[in-house]
């Protein structure tokens, strides 16, 4: 059941059920994935000025994709994708991307917004 206020076939409707079955196909359980659901749809729906309140870490926070599991509290990598970390070199006109690492082209890219900032 979608979160109050989101109606049926509404985008944000067809985004919760999206959502929650993804989850259900990894295995999670269907009260965990409906509140996993919930959740990001309630945060999306605050970041697009579509509540009524909302947080200031729901508004002001880096949004979920872009982050990229940095607070995911797991081993391994962290941080934005290679792929993600591309898309932003390209975006910022960084030359030679790719034949870059994801460290190199994490460095450029902080490199190059340090320089804009």
């Amino acid at each position: 059941m979608p979160p109050r206020g989101v109606k049926e076939g509404s985008k944000r409707d067809r985004q919760y059920e999206h959502i929650k079955d993804g989850l259900l196909e990894r295995g999670e359980s269907e009260d965990k994935a409906e509140e996993i659901a919930a959740r990001t749809v309630n945060k999306e729906k605050a970041r697009h000025g579509e509540s009524a309140t909302s947080s200031r870490t729901s508004t002001d926070d880096v949004s979920s994709g872009h982050r990229g599991g940095q607070r995911s509290h797991r081993k391994g990598p962290r941080g934005r994708t290679k792929a993600q970390l591309y898309n932003e070199a390209k975006h910022l006109g960084i030359e030679g991307r790719s034949k870059m690492r994801k460290a190199q082209l994490l460095r450029a890219v902080e490199a190059k917004k340090s320089k804009r900032s």
